[in-house]
């Protein structure tokens, strides 16, 4: 490793460890899932890895263990329900008001955005 001087001997201590943990899993992750004499069926090539096991039935099972509570509520009025309708009544105010400028002839037909050629 480089000679880094802005890192304190606990710190340099605590990457080279993490550095260690990482490289031990890589061969650990490699030696299984390069190793020609597995014999279950069931693993496919694959190796088994809990916590991803975990997450995934976390992410499969997460519908039947939610709980509505107000800020929940609150939360999908105003990330979705709210802003949805605001855009919706700007987009409807807008055209009417550019509406009533062309019908009450303050804007020209060759002036205008959308029109037949």
């Amino acid at each position: 490793m480089a000679e880094q001087y802005d890192v304190s001997p606990t710190e340099k201590k605590e990457l080279l460890d993490r550095m260690k943990r990482r490289t031990a899993l890589r061969e650990e992750f490699l030696r299984l899932s390069t190793n020609p004499h597995r014999q279950s069926a069931g693993d496919g090539g694959a190796v088994f890895d809990s916590s991803l096991q975990r997450y995934q039935a976390l992410k499969a099972t997460s519908r039947e263990y939610f709980k509505p509570s107000l800020q929940n509520i609150r939360f999908g009025l105003f990330a979705v329900v709210i802003p949805m309708f605001l855009y919706g009544y700007a987009i409807k105010r807008e055209r009417e008001n550019r509406e009533t400028l062309y019908r009450t002839g303050q804007v020209s037909y060759k002036d205008r955005n959308f029109k037949f050629i």
